[in-house]
């Protein structure tokens, strides 16, 4: 099979999964510098190789980071999600003494909530005009 741009091989499946990822902070703080952001763009792309995932795109600001992944079929995008989040958390409160201040309460840097979103792929009604022309005539 022709490799073609976005498309992954697993042992037994070909997939192009991809998700935009927004999380924010607790309260909507503004905590991140861009030293921070540089940071957790690192621990973040190191938790995505755990998962086989390929964060494709990472950007952020003061209160919020986006991350563009590609994912295998294998991975549930919630177990990903508290990955990321939990791993980042635990590394910037270690690494950044500064950052304490916006721990308080629970000892979180991240709100509890995020946006996940499907990304790609031809518009649902192509697929649904694709999947109805594969019918056999009866």
């Amino acid at each position: 099979m022709a490799e073609i741009e976005g498309v992954r091989t697993g042992r037994h499946c070909v997939f192009a999964l991809h998700a935009h990822l927004v999380f924010g902070t607790k309260y909507r703080h503004p905590v991140f510098t861009d030293r921070h952001l540089t940071r957790v763009e690192q621990v973040m792309r190191s938790v995505c190789e755990d998962f086989a995932v390929e964060l494709v795109e990472f950007n952020g600001e003061s209160d919020h980071v986006h991350l563009l992944v590609n994912f295998p079929p294998t991975v549930a995008v919630s177990r990903l999600v508290n990955s990321l989040k939990g791993v980042s958390s635990r590394r910037l409160r270690q690494e950044f003494p500064d950052l304490i201040d916006h721990y308080w309460r629970a000892r979180r840097l991240w709100s509890g909530s995020y946006f996940a979103g499907s990304v790609g792929g031809a518009p649902l009604s192509v697929v649904r005009q694709y999947i109805d022309s594969q019918r056999s005539p009866a």
